[in-house]
C-alpha cells in the first residue's frame, strides 16, 4: 500500500505555498488540497509532478510502499 512519507501540506506551507496560495495561483483545485489534507494518495502523475517541482524533490521523498 502506498502513503505518503511527508505531510504534504506543512511541507508546502514551509515552501511558501499556503492552502490559500495554492488555490488562488490556480496550482491545485481545492479537491487535491482536500486529498492531500486527507491522506488520499490517488493523485494522477500531474499533481505528483507539480508537487515535486514545488517541493524541489523525488517522488519517493514524498510516497513510499509498505506490503
Amino acid at each position: 500500500m502506498i502513503h505518503y512519507k511527508i505531510n504534504v501540506l506543512h511541507e508546502l506551507k514551509e515552501a511558501g505555498y499556503s492552502s490559500y496560495r495554492l488555490q488562488k495561483e490556480k496550482i491545485f483545485s481545492a479537491g487535491i488540497i482536500d486529498k492531500l489534507r486527507k491522506g488520499d494518495v490517488s493523485i494522477t502523475v500531474d499533481t505528483l509532478n507539480t508537487l515535486c517541482t514545488l517541493l524541489q524533490c523525488q517522488p519517493g521523498d514524498i510516497l513510499e510502499w509498505h506490503s
